[in-house]
């Protein structure tokens, strides 16, 4: 299936119809919703009867455009989430994993539409240096070669500076109250150390935080078992909340 954003980046994405609660997923950088990591939480959230709706971001995978690292990628989730919305009458949960769990924080923080947030393995601030990964991401995004291996490599095609600073997470977290917020984090996570998901959870005192042992980096580190749990708290906030 084709989305199209309201800025007009037409995006490629697939969905899976269900009959209890719908969930929108949000991959992180240089990933995309047709990985074998990605198919295996989509089997497990549809065994569930729930509706799926995945999509690559704008300058990943099959979608076109350019990737701006979480900044406009929130008109990407808006359009993915209108589009499970035309398609089922259920709640649904939008869900990211990394750059995506940035994204799913902007959105619901900037008066996105969801009835549940799950962040996986966010940044809480921009411009984290302080660990080998994230030194290689900024390689990545911000000089020649780097730009160029992550196309190739990475199937990932990548915009220029940002025009303006966009609101980090930590500036708008606090925002998604009362819309149910559940904030994930590993504490063996590479890219970005545990203390992104504490000063997140500090500035929405109303999200319920996981803080995982042993656990790595977004939807490669998240095992069956997390999934399941996942879910189960997504289907017991939204049982609690009052219909839309």
């Amino acid at each position: 299936m084709r989305l199209q954003t309201s800025d007009g980046v037409r995006l490629a994405g697939r969905y899976w119809p269900g009959d209890t609660v719908g969930y929108v997923l949000a991959h992180g950088f240089t990933g995309s919703h047709t990985t074998a990591r990605m198919a295996a939480i989509i089997a497990a959230l549809t065994a569930t009867g729930a509706s799926v709706l995945a999509f690559d971001f704008r300058g990943h995978g099959a979608s076109e455009g350019r990737s701006t690292l979480g900044d406009l990628e929130t008109a990407d989730l808006a359009a993915a989430v209108a589009c499970l919305r035309e398609r089922q009458s259920v709640p649904i949960a939008v869900l990211g994993w990394s750059m995506g769990g940035s994204v799913v924080l902007r959105h619901a923080g900037l008066g996105g539409d969801a009835d549940a947030v799950v962040s996986v393995s966010s940044p809480g601030l921009w411009w984290e240096r302080g660990t080998r990964a994230m030194r290689l991401v900024h390689w990545a995004a911000e000089t020649r070669t780097g730009r160029v291996a992550t196309r190739l490599g990475g199937r990932t095609r990548l915009g220029g500076e940002w025009p303006g600073l966009p609101a980090s997470p930590i500036e708008v977290v606090d925002r998604i109250a009362p819309t149910p917020l559940l904030i994930v984090h590993g504490d063996a996570d590479p890219y970005f150390p545990a203390r992104h998901a504490r000063l997140l959870a500090a500035a929405a005192p109303d999200a319920e935080f996981w803080l995982e042992p042993g656990m790595g980096h977004a939807e490669t580190a998240t095992t069956p078992e997390l999934m399941a749990r996942i879910d189960r708290w997504v289907r017991a906030a939204l049982a609690s909340r009052p219909p839309r």
